[in-house]
C-alpha cells in the first residue's frame, strides 16, 4: 500500500476495521422453498449493488435465521465464483426484506465507529477484483478466496467525517453515471426502430413521394391504390434463378476455393471473416460462383428470425461459392435493382410472408425456392429503385455513424465510474475538514478496545448515509 496518502488518513485493512467475518449458509437444493425465507447468492450481487432477481427461498429454523440474517449496513463478499468476478461486493441497505446469505458468500460486520460500509464497499468495487483475482484458489473450475484475504485488503482509510462526505458525493455522482448509462442503452432500440421505418417507408414509396412529383410517368397506372409507377409483384417474377449451395464438406484450410455460410451473412452485407474452403469440381463451381448483384438468402436455421435472411454480393464476392443452408437469387438486372430486392427482402412485409408459415422440423424452421418465388411486393419503376436505394444508403449511414458515436459516448461514460473512485480514494473528490478526527486516531483507539461484540455494529440505520450530526 502506499504510503503517500492524503493528510489524515492512514493505512489499515478490512481485518483492522472488522468486527465480525462469517461465511454463509450452507443448504441442499431440497431447503428451497416457494413461502421461506429470502437467501442472497452470488448471481444477486453485481457492480457492487444488491440485484434482487432469481431470489431462492428456504425454509430455515429460527436459529438459522439468526445466525445467518443480514442487517442493515452488513458487507456481503462473494467467496467463489469465477476468477474474474470472486470478491464482488455490495451493502445491506434499509427497507430490505429479511434475508440470509448462502455459502458462497462472506458476511462483514464492520465497526460503524470508525469506518462507513459504503466506503470499504467502494474500495473493493475499485481494486477488489484485482486483489482476489491474485490471491484466489482454483477449485473445481472455480475461484476461491478466505476470510483471511478479506480481511488482508488494503484500505485507505479516511477520517469518519471525511468518509461520509466521500459516500454522499460518490453516490450522487454515480446516481448521475448510471443515469447516463441507463439514456444510452435507449438509443439502440431508437437507431433499430429508425432503421425499420426507412426501409417501411422505402418500400411503400413514401420515402420517394417528392421524387414522383419532380419526375412523373405519365404512361404509368396506379394499380390496387399503389403509387404512380408501381405495381404488385413476387419475387419469381424478378428473378432469372434460384440455387441451393454446395454439400461439400468445408474446412479452414484454405484450399480450393472461399464458401460463405449462414456466419457471413450479415446486416444485409457478406462478411469475409470465419471463411472456410472447399476443392469443388469446375462444373458445381460454374453452377455455384456468385456475380457481383447475386444475392444469398439463408433457407433453413434454428432460428426463426434468421430464416430469410439477405446478403447482397458485391465485386469482392466474386467467383466464391456458399454452403448449402444458403440459397443463391440472380435478379433479372432488367426488372429490378439487386441492392432494392435485397433491401425489400429486408422489409416487414417480406418478414411477415417468411416468418409465419415458417415451417419447423426438428426445431428447423425453413423455406424453400417455391415459398421464396410467391413472397410479394411492390415494384417501382427502376429509376426509382435507383433512387430509393440512394436514399436509404444515406439515411443508413447517418445511422451507421450515430452508432459510432455511441460507442465512443459508451466508452467515455464507462470510464467514470473507475476515474471517480480513484480520486475519492486519493482524496480529491471533497474537501477535507481539518477538525475532522484522524483515521490514525480512530484505529489506535480502536487498538486499545480491543475486540467488540459482533453485534454491536447491527443496531441502527446506516450511518454513513446520515449527516455528521
Amino acid at each position: 500500500m502506499s504510503d503517500e496518502l492524503p493528510k489524515g488518513w492512514a493505512n489499515a485493512t478490512i481485518g483492522d476495521v472488522a468486527e465480525s467475518m462469517k461465511n454463509g449458509l450452507y443448504k441442499a437444493a431440497d431447503s428451497y422453498a416457494d413461502n421461506g425465507v429470502a437467501c442472497l447468492r452470488m448471481y444477486n450481487i453485481e457492480a457492487g449493488k444488491i440485484v434482487w432477481k432469481d431470489i431462492k427461498r428456504m425454509t430455515l429454523t429460527p436459529q438459522e435465521v439468526h445466525e445467518y440474517q443480514l442487517l442493515p449496513g452488513d458487507l456481503l463478499v462473494n467467496r467463489v465464483n469465477s476468477r474474474e468476478l470472486v470478491g464482488k461486493s455490495t451493502v445491506i441497505s434499509d427497507g430490505l426484506e429479511p434475508c440470509v446469505f448462502e455459502s458462497k458468500n462472506i458476511r462483514l460486520r464492520l465497526r460503524r465507529d470508525a469506518v462507513c460500509p459504503e466506503f470499504v464497499n467502494y474500495k473493493l468495487l475499485l481494486s477488489g477484483s484485482r486483489h482476489f483475482t491474485h490471491n484466489a484458489q482454483q477449485v473445481v473450475g472455480m475461484a476461491s478466496i478466505r476470510q483471511p484475504q478479506v480481511a488482508a485488503f488494503e484500505l485507505p482509510l479516511a477520517p469518519l467525517a471525511e468518509q461520509r462526505r466521500i459516500v454522499a458525493k460518490l453516490e450522487a455522482l454515480l446516481g448521475k453515471v448510471d443515469a447516463s448509462q441507463q439514456r444510452l442503452a435507449k438509443i439502440p432500440v431508437l437507431l433499430k426502430r429508425f432503421r425499420q421505418s426507412v426501409l417501411a417507408a422505402a418500400c411503400s414509396g413514401r420515402l420517394t413521394a417528392d421524387w414522383r412529383e419532380e419526375n412523373p410517368n405519365p404512361t404509368s397506372d396506379v394499380e390496387n391504390d399503389l403509387p404512380s409507377g408501381w405495381q404488385n409483384a413476387s419475387v419469381g417474377e424478378v428473378v432469372e434463378s434460384l440455387k441451393y449451395g454446395t454439400a461439400q464438406k468445408c474446412s479452414y484450410e484454405k484450399r480450393g476455393v472461399p464458401v460463405l455460410r449462414i456466419p457471413n451473412i450479415t446486416d444485409g452485407t457478406i462478411r469475409h471473416s470465419d471463411l472456410k474452403y472447399t476443392e469443388l469440381p469446375e462444373k458445381e463451381f460454374q453452377q455455384l460462383r456468385l456475380i457481383p448483384g447475386d444475392i444469398l438468402l439463408i433457407r433453413s436455421n434454428g432460428s426463426v428470425s434468421l430464416v430469410g435472411k439477405c446478403a447482397l454480393a458485391r465485386k469482392a464476392d466474386r467467383d466464391f461459392a456458399y454452403a448449402g443452408y444458403l440459397i443463391r437469387l440472380r435478379p433479372d438486372f432488367g426488372k429490378v435493382s439487386p441492392e432494392f430486392l435485397n433491401l425489400t427482402l429486408g422489409s416487414y412485409d417480406v418478414r411477415k410472408q417468411i416468418e409465419i408459415p415458417a415451417r419447423s422440423t426438428s426445431g428447423v424452421n425453413n423455406i424453400n425456392t417455391e415459398e421464396i418465388r410467391a413472397l410479394q411486393f411492390s415494384l417501382p419503376l427502376l429509376p426509382e429503385q435507383q433512387e430509393i436505394v440512394r436514399r436509404v444508403e444515406g439515411l443508413f449511414a447517418l445511422a451507421d455513424q450515430l452508432e459510432e458515436r455511441l460507442a465512443k459516448a459508451r466508452g467515455q461514460v464507462e470510464k467514470l465510474t473507475p476515474s471517480l473512485l480513484a480520486r475519492a480514494f486519493a482524496g480529491k473528490l471533497v474537501p477535507q475538514d481539518p477538525n475532522d478526527e484522524s483515521a490514525s486516531a480512530l484505529l489506535e483507539r480502536i487498538r486499545k478496545e480491543g475486540p467488540r461484540d459482533s453485534t454491536a455494529g447491527t443496531v441502527g440505520k446506516n450511518s454513513c448515509r446520515q449527516s455528521d450530526s
